[in-house]
């Protein structure tokens, strides 16, 4: 059975982590050609330039590493809530998180910095002074605290774009319930009605109702809304924050935990059978029993979801039901 058709971003998926990690590579080499070429040029008007070899060393030291804490940053990034859900509350710690995490980028990347040059220079037979510490990092602090933001705010930018183009979903809100009747009207909270003398005794009340299901979610993707039905989710699978839902090939992901987001659904349509995969059990077309008790389970949408043996039986029980 062949699979759904993929779009662009489905196609762009598998060569994802090539392309990130080679924007940057580029990104940092040609910022490194373009600061050598400005400093070699300036080195000439000084009254003692600096050897050509010098300041390759000192650029592509500096940006060496710089290219090296780019996975740091991601993963840093990625932890901190993302800066426009922020509350007006939240937002000081947010900074201040960022404020705590560039000092310690830029202490490892002058020290990283510091030992690759002075390796450079002892490989020339030259010893390679820094200058005192406090005065020459408080120049470099102010450097790398721009290279910092600018890498952040480049991070956060492109996981904007690409969570708007592979879609998220958000829970439609539930409408306001209308008024009973046409005249209906909210009762003064002092008018109590007096029981009557040969009224039975009130009755225990009624306990609250089940919280309601989500039937709808709204998708946002680039300049595109849509809706889809709570029954049209093929798969779920947590990923970090977000649940991906997986609906007709597509994916979607709604900001949430798998967990939570388990609670709002129908327990007799989705089922949990790993600890980050939940099925649709309508959806489900086989299930395909491993070695050591774990299952592969094939969905109608020709996608396989791993079952991990501790969920095994609760999917049993759900399907015979």
């Amino acid at each position: 059975m062949a699979g759904p058709r993929k779009d662009l971003y489905h196609r762009y998926e598998p060569i994802r982590r090539y392309v990130e990690v080679g924007f940057w590579i580029v990104v940092m080499a040609l910022q490194a050609l373009f600061n050598t070429t400005v400093a070699m040029v300036d080195a000439r008007s000084r009254a003692v330039p600096r050897e050509t070899w010098e300041i390759v060393v000192w650029e592509g030291s500096s940006h060496l590493v710089l290219l090296l804490l780019v996975p740091a940053i991601v993963a840093l990034e990625r932890r901190l809530s993302p800066l426009a859900s922020l509350a007006p509350g939240r937002l000081v710690r947010y900074l201040a998180w960022h404020l705590a995490a560039s000092v310690v980028f830029s202490v490892v990347h002058v020290m990283a910095m510091f030992a690759l040059r002075s390796l450079a220079y002892a490989a020339a037979g030259e010893h390679y002074a820094f200058g005192g510490w406090a005065a020459q990092w408080g120049y470099e602090y102010l450097k790398d605290v721009r290279a910092y933001v600018s890498i952040v705010f480049g991070i956060w930018a492109y996981r904007m774009f690409m969570l708007r183009w592979q879609g998220e979903a958000r829970v439609l809100d539930a409408p306001d319930e209308a008024p009973e009747g046409p005249q209906a009207s909210p009762r003064p909270a002092d008018a109590v009605p007096a029981p009557a003398a040969d009224a039975p005794p009130p009755a225990e009340p009624a306990p609250p109702p089940a919280p309601a299901r989500p039937e709808r979610f709204l998708v946002r993707k680039l300049r595109r809304e849509f809706l889809i039905a709570a029954g049209d989710i093929d798969w779920l699978q947590a990923e970090g924050n977000y649940v991906g839902l997986h609906v007709n090939g597509h994916d979607y992901l709604l900001r949430a935990t798998l967990t939570d987001f388990l609670t709002q659904l129908d327990p007799a349509l989705f089922v949990r059978v790993h600890r980050s995969h939940a099925v649709n059990l309508s959806r489900l077309r086989e299930i395909e029993p491993l070695d050591g008790g774990d299952a592969r389970l094939h969905m109608h949408d020709g996608s396989t979801v791993p079952c991990s043996r501790r969920y095994r039986e609760a999917l049993r029980g759900a399907t015979a039901s």
